[in-house]
C-alpha cells in the first residue's frame, strides 16, 4: 500500500500518496484503446479519491500556485480523469480544458469534477493537438503529466504545448539513462509479443526542454528524481532565475 505523504512547496500544502508508478503510466495514441479503458479510467478515479495526488503531479500543481492561478485558464493535454484540473481550480484557475484521444475517461471525469461542484469550469475534447493544434485555443497554462514519454514524436507534441500556453508549461517525464532505456526496450517487447500496438518512449530531456525552450519560453523550474522528473517554462516576461529542486 502506499504511504500516505505531506508535501510543502511555495507555502501550497497538497495531500499526496507515494509515487511508485512506472512508465506504463503513461499514454500514447497508438494501441491507447487497449491500454487504457473504463477500468483503467475507475482506478484512477479511485485512487484520487482515497490517496489524492501522486508526488509528482503534486510538486507540478505546486510550482503553478507558487507562480499564481488567480484567473488563469488551464490545458491539459492528457489528463485522464482530470485530477490535476481540479486542484488547480481549487487553488485559483478560472477554467480548465482536457484533451484526450478517447472518450475512456469521459465518465469518471465527470463525476469527479460533479462532486468537486466544478463541471460548468471544466471542459473535455477528444483531439491530438500535435496532429491539429489549430483545433486548440491558446491557456494561460499547459499541463502534461505523464504524457510527453509516451508519444512518438516529442517535437511535435511539446511545440503545440508550448504555443498554446501563453504564461506557463509544465511536463513531467521519466529520466533517460541505462535502467529507463533497458525497461522501455522490455516493455516494448513485451507488449510486441502480446499483439499491443501501445508503446513507451524514453527520450532525451534535454533535447524535449530545448524544443519548448525554442518556442519562446524560459525554464524556471526543474526537479530531478529517480523515477519521474518535472520541468517548469514560463513566456521570457514571466520568467525568473532556475530552480532546481533535488529529490
Amino acid at each position: 500500500m502506499a504511504q500516505q505523504a505531506r508535501l510543502l512547496l511555495g507555502g501550497v500544502h497538497q495531500r499526496v500518496h507515494a509515487d511508485t508508478a512506472d512508465m506504463s503510466g503513461c499514454c500514447d495514441s497508438r494501441g491507447y484503446n487497449d491500454m487504457f479503458g473504463p477500468r483503467f479510467a475507475r482506478h484512477l478515479a479511485t485512487r484520487y479519491r482515497k490517496r489524492g495526488l501522486d508526488k509528482t503531479a503534486a510538486r507540478m500543481v505546486a510550482y503553478l500556485v507558487d507562480r499564481g492561478l488567480d484567473g488563469a485558464s488551464v490545458l491539459e493535454i492528457g489528463g485522464g480523469v482530470g485530477a490535476i484540473q481540479l486542484e488547480l481550480l481549487g487553488q485559483g484557475a478560472s477554467r480548465t480544458t482536457n484533451l484526450e484521444l478517447v472518450d475512456a475517461y469521459d465518465t469518471d471525469a465527470t463525476n469527479l469534477a460533479e462532486k468537486a461542484g466544478m463541471r460548468d469550469r471544466m471542459t473535455r475534447s477528444q483531439v491530438d493537438i500535435a496532429a491539429t493544434p489549430g483545433e486548440v485555443e491558446t491557456h494561460d497554462i499547459v499541463v502534461l503529466h505523464r504524457v510527453v514519454c509516451c508519444y512518438p514524436d516529442y517535437e511535435r507534441l511539446l511545440t503545440a504545448a508550448a504555443d498554446h500556453a501563453k504564461r506557463l508549461l509544465v511536463f513531467s517525464h521519466p529520466p533517460r539513462n541505462w535502467v529507463t532505456r533497458t525497461l522501455t526496450r522490455l516493455e516494448n517487447v513485451g507488449f510486441r509479443l502480446r499483439g499491443k500496438s501501445f508503446r513507451t518512449f524514453a527520450h532525451p530531456p534535454a533535447a524535449m526542454v530545448a524544443v519548448a525552450e525554442g518556442r519562446g519560453m524560459h525554464t524556471e523550474y526543474s526537479y530531478r528524481g529517480p523515477v519521474w522528473q518535472v520541468v517548469g517554462l514560463a513566456r521570457a516576461t514571466y520568467g525568473r532565475p532556475v530552480e532546481l529542486e533535488a529529490p
